[in-house]
Formats: structure tokens, C-alpha cells, sequence
């Protein structure tokens, strides 16, 4: 059960996260139970947005990585603020699910300043996976252990994935999570990130099917 009174909750096994608070927070979307976290072996603080009963079994279940451009200033490079918000509206729209907002994953784990220098080599050329490497970086340093641990803390025992990315599916079933089902989360390409989203799908293997629609639309399919 979710203890609503902001005491802390032992965490099970090996664990890396320790429920800090729980509160009610109203939003645009609509009123979630925000559950705070901190990550004891990174440090980081992270939270999930609790709507309805989500114990047991299918709950409709979003893992966001931070996206600072995208989230907050509503950066065309990426997708990442549609999904986050198409996210909170089919949870809410769904009536029970959990969206887990996690730190320490700007820029697929690289960082903020690196995530910007990415972003400068992309001008002058480069896929995302390039220019991480150009950095001597990852194409991906995230880790999902933190995301399966939230979930055993919150009593979620299988998943209806909101995701088109294959390794957070892989990453959950890795960490005990059942997934019951991948959901596609699609939002409208723009022109800006059109290069972006073909990157994550030539090189990064995700499931977009809408982009491959739209390709054939216009004669580049």
C-alpha cells in the first residue's frame, strides 16, 4: 500500500531506493499522488506521479527520462515533452497508472552540458549516437534499475509499458517487472525532429510507425 502520511517505507531486498514523501499535487492533466524517492547508491531525488489504484497487476505505466529542453522549454529537437505530456493524459484519460520522472537521465545519462555540446555537433552534422561518441560518450548510459525499484516499492507487479523503446522493456523484465504490454507512445513529427526520430529508429532500434507512415506518404519510404 502507499502510505500517505510522508513516512518512510523499507525497501525490499537490494533495493537502491528510499520513499522520502507522499502528497497530493494538482496539475493540468489532473490530481496525482506524487511519491518522492531518493536513489541511494546515485543520490539522485525521483518521483513518481501515482494516479488511482495502481497495485497489482497491468498499470498503465510511463518511465520519462529527465529531458530539461524538451520538458520545460519546449524544445522541438526531441518528442520528449509531447510524451510527457500524451503520458499524463492517457493515465488520467485510463483512470489508474504511475508515470516515473527520472533524474540523472538528461541526455540519455550523458548530462545537461553534454547533452548541449551533443546537440552543437548535431548542427554541424551529426545523429545523436555520433556525437555522443564524438564526446568519448555513451550512446546510452542509462540505467532502468531505479525505475523497476520504484515500481516493487509502489506494489506494481506488471506494466502496460507506454514506450516505444525496446531497452526500457528489457531493462524493466531485467529488474522483476512483467510487462503485460508495450503501448506505443506516438506524438506528431515535426520537421525539426524528424532526423532525431530517425536516429532512434535506425540506430537505436525503436518501434515508430507512425514516422515510417508518413516517409511513405511522402515518397521516401
Amino acid at each position: 500500500m502507499i502510505d500517505t502520511d510522508g513516512s518512510n517505507v523499507d525497501t525490499v531486498g537490494a533495493s537502491c531506493v528510499e520513499r522520502r514523501a507522499n502528497v497530493r499535487l494538482s496539475t493540468v492533466h489532473g490530481d496525482f499522488l506524487a511519491v518522492g524517492y531518493l536513489d541511494r547508491i546515485r543520490g539522485d531525488e525521483q518521483i513518481a506521479l501515482v494516479y488511482g489504484d495502481i497495485e497489482g497487476e497491468g498499470a498503465l505505466t510511463r518511465v520519462h527520462s529527465e529531458c530539461l529542453t524538451g520538458d520545460a522549454f519546449g524544445s522541438k529537437h526531441c518528442e520528449c515533452g509531447d510524451q510527457l505530456d500524451a503520458a499524463l493524459r492517457a493515465i488520467v484519460r485510463e483512470g489508474r497508472g504511475v508515470l516515473l520522472y527520472l533524474q540523472g537521465h538528461e541526455g540519455r545519462g550523458i548530462g545537461l552540458l553534454a547533452k548541449l555540446q551533443a546537440m552543437q555537433l548535431q548542427a554541424e552534422g551529426l545523429d545523436t549516437v555520433e556525437a555522443n561518441l564524438a564526446l568519448g560518450l555513451p550512446a546510452d548510459a542509462r540505467d532502468f534499475q531505479v525505475a523497476a525499484d520504484m515500481l516493487h516499492d509502489l506494489g506494481v507487479r506488471s506494466v502496460r509499458l507506454m514506450s516505444n523503446n525496446p531497452r526500457k522493456r528489457e531493462a524493466l523484465l531485467k529488474h522483476g517487472i512483467e510487462i503485460a504490454e508495450q503501448v506505443p507512445l506516438l506524438t506528431a513529427p515535426r520537421e525539426e525532429n524528424i532526423a532525431y526520430l530517425r536516429t532512434k529508429r535506425e540506430r537505436m532500434g525503436h518501434l515508430l510507425p507512425h514516422l515510417d507512415r508518413l516517409e511513405q506518404a511522402s515518397g521516401q519510404g
